[in-house]
């Protein structure tokens, strides 16, 4: 089992709009970063986390056109609104995408998104959505959800597990709960929201998030949802071993 990180950036992305690169180099192309989303694969079984507004160009870097699976962890735009997207992964599979998500976050979806859901004027859904649940499996891999407090609503954390290897995904979260610090002992990797260095009200900092790897100790852990504060090359330097700037592109374990 790999994972694959499609995007690595938080909301804006890296650069923002007008080419605002802030602190990161524009010629370290790992600076370069698309709104959060990752790929998880285990042989010929792929789960996508999130339908993230660069959905599309996530998609043809990776080379791939198909999925087994989509699961939302929130409805928040930076996460959702490539959902229109699923309709080329629709035609491909010649079957509606299996998605899933915490009933909130599915009643939000549904309720912005009908038409992907239910069709419209002629068109067929290209979801068949379902509640997730805190366990379930799709194809080999074992996934376990665990709800997370991310300011006024919750997101959804996740643990995957196939052969031996377990993963988990961390993303849009300002509390550390016990049962998230249970689901995150002792991972093979740990992909986790570091937003910038300052405080956040809804989102960890880098030093919050170093505490918890260091309490945790995955084997390897690697940064995401990083603003433009937040340079590849400086991080590389300061972060300790087994810590690591995720960006666009990167597998994991490796």
């Amino acid at each position: 089992m790999k994972v694959r990180i499609l995007g690595s950036g938080t909301s804006s992305g890296v650069p923002r709009i007008g080419n605002d690169w802030g602190a990161c180099d524009p010629t370290e192309p790992r600076n370069r970063r698309l709104r959060s989303s990752i790929l998880v694969e285990h042989r010929d079984t792929r789960i996508l986390i999130d339908t993230s507004p660069d959905m599309r160009e996530q998609f043809l870097a990776a080379d791939i056109a198909t999925i087994d699976a989509v699961i939302w962890t929130h409805d928040h735009a930076d996460h959702c609104h490539g959902i229109d997207d699923l309709r080329q992964v629709y035609h491909a599979l010649r079957a509606p995408v299996a998605g899933y998500a915490r009933p909130d976050t599915l009643a939000a979806l549904t309720d912005s998104f009908a038409y992907a859901f239910s069709g419209r004027d002629g068109y067929p859904p290209t979801i068949a959505a379902a509640g997730l649940p805190d366990r379930l499996t799709i194809g080999g891999v074992a996934i376990t959800a665990v709800d997370q407090p991310h300011g006024s609503i919750h997101s959804v954390g996740l643990l995957f597990e196939a052969d031996g290897v377990a993963i988990g995904y961390a993303t849009d979260f300002n509390e550390m709960t016990a049962d998230m610090a249970s689901l995150y002992q002792g991972l093979d990797v740990w992909i986790v929201d570091a937003l910038r260095r300052a405080p956040h009200p809804t989102h960890p900092d880098l030093a919050t998030v170093l505490g918890w790897v260091e309490r945790f100790a995955p084997r390897q852990t690697a940064l995401v949802h990083m603003d433009h504060t937040m340079d590849y090359a400086t991080l590389c330097a300061e972060l300790p071993d087994g810590v690591e700037p995720g960006y666009d592109g990167l597998v994991l374990p490796r």
